[in-house]
Order: structure tokens, then C-alpha cells, then sequence
């Protein structure tokens, strides 16, 4: 039987169809279809809203699922957490829910909101967050547009951010972090107890984990001359042990190393000038440790 498994639709989409692609899988998606087609026939696909992935999953409609961390808190569901996938729809930083008020707002800190009401789309947890600390608060279910409710339909509100953009557009500030969220690979207990299941949910966390591992870094090799072998490593010993292999000149070796894209034009030059030769840059799908 094949591993049916949610891929979450909305926000997270395209980056998790993006993720699965440099991990080695193509995903086709339909603009009137919920169910994209994967180039593994022992996969069969379905989008859902990353709310819901944790309940599907527990009720055995589906094997697995990819959510949010927040969103599998929220729901209560007890689930196997196959491996977590650091990745947002933006970067692949991970995203916060913090509780946040107007910039011109009197309130400071959490027990300044006692007897108050918040607004968010995070309720168990909110509720969690707030009673762990004996604050005695309304929190109000959000159906959107959680951002423009302070301060006339909710003193404050617990929302999801990556970068703040949106937070400051409404002038809103943030008071303290509630939840750092994670993605998360959950499967059933069912799922995962099934031997042929277990091992395509482990292939599949492996080749995902050595995309996330690949993002932000590139490949680069180089011919050497041998008596300046030394003088290149001199320049790459911070970054990473490179390979050295022999090349038919003997006075000649060739060097590859995996080092971060964003450092690659400030070493090319240097290792240019120290010597080397048919400098390659080259990007890179997978990283598998």
C-alpha cells in the first residue's frame, strides 16, 4: 500500500513542494486539484490546510503529514514525530507566534493583560501559555487578519511571524515570544509500526533533512599545484577540510570542498591568488551526513 501523506496547502506550500524537489521528488500540483502527483508511486499526495494535518493523521485517513509545530500543539494529537524540517514560506528560518500589542499600548508584559482579551487562531496553546503563568485571560478564536483586531476588538493578540513585517505595517509590538515553530514529518502510530511504510517515512526524512542540510551551500573544486597545497588550505582551514586527490601532473592535485554560498566570492579571489587553477562553483541538492 502507498504512504498517503499531507502535504500542508497555503502559505507552506511552495516551499515544502520546493524542499521536496531538491531532496529528489517531483511534486506536480493542479490549480483545481487537491491532489498533486508524486514521482514515487509508493506516495500518494493530498493537500490540507496545516491545521487540520495532526487530526487526519490521528484518525488514520492518512499515514503521515508535514505541519507546523505549533499546529500539532494545538491540537492535542499524539502522534510519531518522524524528524523536524527547519524551513518557513520565506526563508528557511524557523517562524515565532508572539504575543504582541499597539506600539502605543500601556501594557508591558503578559501579567499586564490580566482579565484581558486576546485574539489569535492558536487557542489551546495561548490558553496553555497564559494559565502556565496564572494569567487569567479571554482568548478569542481569530478567523484572520488577526493583526488589525488591537485595539478595538482584542487588547492584544498571539500571531505568527517571520520576519515582523507584518506586525510593524500594523503597528503593533511584540511583547514576548510565545512558541518557535518548527515543521514537523508526524506519521500515525499505525503507519509507523507497518515495516514498508516505516522505511519509505525514514528514506523520505533522510533525503528531506540532506536538502535542508544543502540550502545556502555550494560545491567548489580546483586544480593545485602541489607546493602550494599548504598555502590553499591555509585559506579553506576555516571553513571546511577539502579532498585532496591526485591528478595524472604529478606536480598537480585537485581539491573539492562544500563550504557556505555567501563566503564563496570572498575565497575564490584568495584562493586564486594563492595558486589555484579551473576554479568550479557548482550548487548542491543534498547534503547526507
Amino acid at each position: 500500500m502507498p504512504l498517503k501523506l499531507a502535504l500542508p496547502k497555503g502559505s507552506l506550500q511552495t516551499s515544502t513542494i520546493r524542499l521536496f524537489e531538491r531532496a529528489g521528488y517531483h511534486v506536480s500540483v493542479s490549480d483545481r486539484s487537491y491532489y498533486p502527483v508524486v514521482d514515487d508511486p509508493g506516495i500518494e499526495a493530498m493537500l490540507i490546510r496545516a491545521q487540520e494535518v495532526s487530526r487526519y493523521v490521528e484518525q488514520g485517513v492518512l499515514d503521515a503529514g508535514i505541519t507546523g509545530s505549533d499546529w500539532y500543539a494545538d491540537s492535542g494529537a499524539h502522534l510519531v514525530s518522524v524528524t523536524e524540517l527547519v524551513y518557513s514560506k520565506q526563508t528557511f528560518n524557523p517562524c515565532r507566534w508572539v504575543l504582541a500589542v499597539p506600539a502605543d499600548s500601556p501594557f508591558q508584559k503578559p501579567e499586564d493583560l490580566q482579565g484581558k482579551r486576546i485574539a489569535t487562531e492558536l487557542v489551546n496553546v495561548t490558553r496553555q501559555y497564559f494559565g502556565s503563568r496564572g494569567i487569567e485571560v479571554e482568548v478569542q478564536f481569530s478567523w484572520g487578519a488577526t493583526e488589525v483586531k488591537p485595539p478595538v476588538l482584542a487588547d492584544a493578540i498571539v500571531e505568527i511571524t517571520e520576519t515582523g513585517s507584518s506586525l510593524r505595517a500594523n503597528r503593533l509590538r511584540v511583547i514576548e515570544n510565545v512558541l518557535e515553530v518548527k515543521n514537523l514529518l508526524l506519521a500515525s502510530p499505525a503507519a509507523w509500526a507497518d515495516p514498508e511504510k516505516r522505511d519509505k517515512l525514514e528514506n523520505l526524512a533522510l533525503l528531506l533533512q540532506g536538502a535542508l542540510a544543502a540550502e545556502d551551500k555550494v560545491g567548489l573544486k580546483m586544480n593545485v599545484p602541489r607546493d602550494k597545497v599548504d598555502e590553499i588550505l591555509g585559506v579553506l582551514t576555516a571553513l571546511r577540510r577539502p579532498t585532496v586527490s591526485p591528478l595524472a601532473d604529478p606536480e598537480w592535485v585537485a581539491l573539492e570542498t562544500i563550504l557556505d554560498e555567501k563566503v564563496v566570492r570572498d575565497i575564490i579571489p584568495k584562493l586564486k591568488r594563492a595558486g589555484a587553477e579551473g576554479l568550479v562553483e557548482y550548487p548542491l541538492n543534498k547534503i547526507v551526513l
